[in-house]
């Protein structure tokens, strides 16, 4: 029987390179995302819509949809990426990246908990820009508050989910040439998700909860 990997944010960029990749390993593959693109549905991959992720309604369809299939790989890939300095904040683009960055992740992997399986993984895609020793030039204020949110987040689901041999990885995918930061940066999306898989490969309860830069470099908090 083959494993069975859900993937949030599946339509476009690292999600999307996900999807290709665990298809080509032979992985029962569900993508999940607020609208399919003709990419994701190119795939033959199992395509849920309409999971809009901060909201309890797109997650609850995500449940429902996946009532009964049991899950040996959660990869919490969706977010969001805004700018603000200081002089100019705008609160409601902080509450919406925390909403879909920080708390989306942790919401999805309580609702599909019971569906995990004896030693599963669950993968948090955050940012080396939620580390606070790696904090040199300052801005960014919501991405980084919300992925500083996610990492400890990532930290307490490493320590609840350990009981049921349940690994949780946090993971950096580098600079990635993706829409969301306009396309440039030093690796492809598709790299980034066969680096990030090595990291998801070696991930193991000894190393639960431990904060790493999908190069394999571990990353200060």
């Amino acid at each position: 029987m083959s494993s069975t990997v859900v993937i949030t944010g599946a339509s476009r960029g690292i999600g999307l390179s996900f999807c290709k990749l665990y298809k080509a390993r032979g992985y029962e593959v569900y993508g999940a995302c607020r609208q399919a693109s003709e990419a994701l549905n190119s795939l033959g991959v199992n395509v849920i819509e309409g999971v809009e992720v901060t909201s309890q309604a797109g997650i609850e369809h995500l449940r429902s949809a996946l009532e009964g299939i049991r899950i040996d790989l959660l990869i919490n890939n969706a977010g969001i990426l805004r700018d603000e300095v200081l002089g100019r904040i705008n609160q409601n683009q902080i509450r919406q990246q925390f909403e879909t960055n920080a708390l989306a992740p942790l919401l999805i992997t309580e609702a599909l908990m019971d569906n995990l399986t004896d030693n599963a993984k669950v993968a948090l895609i955050t940012s080396r820009m939620g580390s606070v020793a790696d904090n040199t030039s300052g801005g960014r204020y919501g991405y980084r508050m919300s992925k500083a949110a996610l990492n400890i987040a990532g930290m307490s689901l490493s320590h609840d989910l350990k009981p049921r041999g349940v690994a949780v990885a946090i993971l950096h995918p580098g600079l990635v040439g993706t829409e969301m930061i306009g396309g440039f940066g030093d690796i492809t999306p598709d790299q980034a998700a066969e680096r990030l898989s090595q990291r998801i490969d070696g991930l193991t309860l000894q190393n639960s909860g431990t904060f790493w830069h999908s190069n394999g470099d571990q990353l200060p908090w």
